[in-house]
């Protein structure tokens, strides 16, 4: 059963890719002769959201994302978080410059308007202010401040430089928290760590049943200019973990009774206190 369903998820998924490439050419396409860059962002949503189902993903909603621009602020675990939170919010990501190699999948990541930065390179400055501007001209933006992934049982320490981006443009903080589980339990067969390749990790994936995928956007915060880069960190790395607790207690499964805070309150909280915000009901996704 898990060849076929292999065969049939894999077949799937690269005439997905194919229609893809097909949408970034024409894009490109129409930019030359108007002479104007098309804006991505629905084009970029629509095939995150059947690159999840191609995937085979199970995905649950807690909260919902922002309706402003904000810096998306989340943990780690795999590849697959970029289509999965792509599909939920409409965001520019930050990815490590490794994904911009990989054949095909990194140049639609470019073509999707994704920023890349190399890890040790002394680029962090430069991407920094690079996801000011962005802030600035009203883009929201998705970071992963672990600087790497994990195997999604915990939220590792956070880099706040990139994050000092939001107070330098004024723009608020959503953090959001993502999980993956199988049978209750965390999902051993998400995580892409350590030397583990795509071409590897890919097949591994579709051969097994879906995977439930639950993403928790927590309530947004504004973050003072005097705010420290430590502060800053340890707090959203609690609000993240939090989440990830909940998800992993079960309180988030659907039929319970407990829904997750969100944002659009009449006013946001601000830092050193990441609470308030209004209660939203659980949405699910597949």
């Amino acid at each position: 059963m898990g060849w076929l369903r292999l065969g049939v998820r894999l077949t799937t998924f690269i005439l997905f890719l194919a229609a893809t490439t097909s949408i970034a050419t024409a894009l490109r396409l129409a930019d030359g002769i108007t002479r104007r860059t098309a804006d991505r962002t629905p084009w970029a949503r629509f095939c995150f959201r059947w690159a999840c189902r191609c995937l085979g993903l199970d995905i649950h909603q807690h909260g919902a994302p922002a309706d402003t621009n904000v810096l998306f602020v989340s943990n780690h675990i795999s590849w697959t978080d970029i289509p999965i939170l792509g599909s939920l919010a409409p965001t520019r990501f930050l990815s490590k410059a490794e994904v911009g190699q990989w054949p095909l999948i990194g140049w639609l990541a470019r073509e999707a308007g994704t920023l890349f930065i190399r890890r040790g390179g002394g680029q962090a400055r430069r991407v920094r202010n690079q996801i000011s501007e962005n802030l600035k001209a009203g883009e929201s933006v998705l970071v992963f401040p672990e600087g790497t992934t994990s195997a999604g049982l915990t939220v590792l320490p956070l880099h706040g430089l990139l994050l000092k981006a939001a107070p330098e443009s004024n723009t608020p903080i959503q953090p959001v928290t993502i999980s993956y589980r199988r049978a209750g339990r965390p999902d051993h067969l998400a995580p892409f760590i350590g030397d583990d390749d795509f071409h590897r990790h890919l097949p591994r994936m579709l051969r097994q049943p879906p995977a439930r995928v639950d993403v928790v956007f927590h309530p947004v915060v504004t973050v003072p200019a005097e705010t420290g880069a430590g502060d800053l960190t340890r707090q959203l790395r609690e609000v993240m973990l939090e989440g990830l607790a909940r998800v992993h207690r079960g309180e988030l499964d659907d039929g319970e009774a407990c829904p997750v805070r969100t944002a659009g309150g009449p006013e946001r909280p601000h830092l050193p206190s990441l609470h308030g915000g209004q209660q939203s009901p659980d949405q699910s996704t597949g």
